[in-house]
């Protein structure tokens, strides 16, 4: 993924006002992103601890997605397994991330789901430069570009829920 400004994020969401745009926080590292190992660069709200926002690069232009998730249950024991980059985790590792649609259907109140990591680091987990509290992800026969490549296809799978 190329680096990305505050401009180019802000400017780039398509399911909340410009004003609300406006107003998101950012990442304060975004120059210390590994940027040459994100499909998409994903951070969670400090400030509100159910959400969390998403930009990936689409048809060459920054795409940015605000997202809501419910607080991690209680007492909840299983493993999930993220729908993006299926890596699987333990207690609240993983989330349904509900975006409200774009435009008037949005508007309306509806919204699509997936379930990801949490803490949207699927990239960084494919390429083995962060380990799931697990401590590691299942062996795949794929190549690392085919796993990035069904990642990305499952995300832009999602997003494209987003219009329908």
């Amino acid at each position: 993924m190329r680096p990305l400004t505050e401009n180019d994020i802000r400017g780039s969401f398509v399911n909340c006002s410009k004003g609300e745009a406006k107003r998101l926080p950012l990442p304060r590292d975004l120059a210390e992103r590994p940027w040459d190992d994100l499909d998409f660069l994903g951070w969670r709200d400090g400030g509100a601890p159910d959400r969390s926002y998403l930009v990936v690069e689409r048809d060459g232009r920054p795409l940015g997605v605000s997202l809501r998730f419910p607080p991690p249950q209680r007492g909840f024991l299983q493993r999930s397994m993220c729908a993006l980059c299926l890596t699987s985790h333990p207690r609240g590792g993983v989330s349904l991330m509900t975006a409200r649609k774009a435009g008037a259907a949005g508007r309306e109140g509806n919204s699509v789901g997936l379930y990801m990591c949490t803490d949207l680091s699927c990239s960084l987990y494919l390429r083995g430069k962060k380990a799931p509290e697990s401590g590691a992800r299942f062996e795949e026969s794929l190549t690392l570009e085919e796993q990035i490549a069904r990642t990305t296809g499952n995300l832009f799978a999602f997003l494209d829920k987003l219009y329908s």
